[in-house]
């Protein structure tokens, strides 16, 4: 998959130069092949419009992160999602992108947006995708990999 053209990429202080002015969906960077993520996943596409969303299967597919300076071993520990802006969202607060999108969603972004439960929500996601980056056999080999890479780095 294909990472969607963005007007200006502002990552870690990282500018990209404007590719085009169209603004550019949300794009969704997901773990396809995790049952529970695909499903989630599965259910947004069913209500969304064509065009509003690129998602972006980055467990069969790690070519896009490349742009965004991710690891793959990052992406599928956390969602990550980039907005029409080419910004960076993870973890608690992609979700929070990806559902301010949706109609029916939309007042749980608020909620969850709220400070004292966004950290609360935050805490719970993250102790939760932890336990299951952890369990994954795919998501180890990316840990190894990583490993692998760091040292020939060295």
């Amino acid at each position: 998959m294909t990472v969607p053209p963005q007007r200006k990429c502002q990552l870690a202080n990282k500018q990209l130069p404007e590719l085009n002015d169209e603004p550019s969906p949300v794009t969704v960077y997901y773990d396809g092949k995790c049952g529970l993520c695909r499903k989630e996943i599965s259910h947004y596409k069913k209500i969304t419009d064509d065009g509003q969303f690129v998602w972006s299967d980055i467990a069969h597919d790690a070519t896009p992160l490349s742009l965004l300076g991710v690891s793959q071993m990052a992406a599928l520990r956390r969602l990550h999602a980039t907005d029409s802006n080419g910004r960076l969202h993870i973890g608690v607060d992609a979700f929070i992108l990806i559902w301010q999108q949706l109609p029916r969603w939309r007042l749980l972004a608020i909620l969850v947006g709220i400070p004292v439960l966004r950290q609360t929500a935050a805490i719970f996601y993250d102790r939760f995708a932890d336990y299951r980056f952890a369990r994954l056999e795919h998501c180890k080999i990316s840990v190894n990999e990583e490993k692998v890479k760091q040292l020939l780095v060295k």
